[in-house]
């Protein structure tokens, strides 16, 4: 099945046949952008969760591993968070100007959530944040259509301690935008909601690893 314009409008092919549809373009995109939590868990179950023992970045042992990057990059996955993501963005009005996270693990992200936000004519847009200034031409840090003084979302994949979301948002107020919250898929449940809170920033994530049926380590 596969959904197709043609002079204003909606049409569903199947078997080659263009039938078109009942319902307004209105409907069928909020038809498409609906956010199934349980289908994110299982998802994420299926195609990032490892078990097993695992030595992560801070050389601490674990007896999981999560890679969000094999749903990031999913066809139904990279839907799935933009929909959750977007919604969470939304709990708390008005909208942002943009939303964007460190390199590369927020990038497929905030291009998701700034396509079903376009989707939706909602003006939202998206920046990256390298990791260094570039070292050429103009230098910045925070790429994209941002500027000074606008109110800004970080997102990211998986929340540890939050550090490379904390570097993130050191980058955007470095560059003079105000980080409103943090959005993540998957929280460890390992300090990152108190580093956060610390700062003032609200921590907000799609699940946690006791959707999983794993406790905190």
């Amino acid at each position: 099945m596969v959904l197709a314009r043609h002079a204003g409008e909606v049409y569903l092919w199947r078997s080659g046949i263009r039938h078109p549809t009942p319902h307004s373009q209105t409907a069928v995109r909020n038809d498409l952008m609906t956010y199934d939590k349980q289908a994110l868990v299982d998802l994420l179950e299926k195609e990032a969760l490892q078990r097993g023992e695992f030595t992560l970045a801070s050389g601490k042992k674990a007896s999981y591993y999560l890679d969000c990057r094999n749903v990031t990059l999913h066809p139904q996955g990279t839907g799935l968070i933009a929909a959750g993501m977007l919604a969470a963005i939304q709990q708390t009005a008005p909208l942002p100007a943009a939303v964007g996270g460190m390199a590369i693990g927020a990038d497929p992200i905030t291009a998701a959530i700034v396509t079903v936000a376009g989707q939706q004519e909602l003006p939202l847009k998206g920046f990256m944040v390298r990791k260094e200034p570039k070292g050429h031409g103009t230098g910045r840090q925070v790429e994209g259509p941002v500027e000074p003084g606008q109110e800004v979302v970080i997102v990211e994949d998986v929340i540890t301690s939050g550090g490379s979301a904390l570097k993130a948002v050191d980058a955007a107020e470095a560059f003079g935008l105000k980080v409103r919250e943090v959005i993540g898929i998957i929280d460890r449940l390992a300090g990152g909601e108190a580093a956060f809170a610390q700062r003032g920033l609200k921590l907000k994530t799609l699940t946690t690893i006791r959707d999983f049926g794993i406790e905190p380590e």
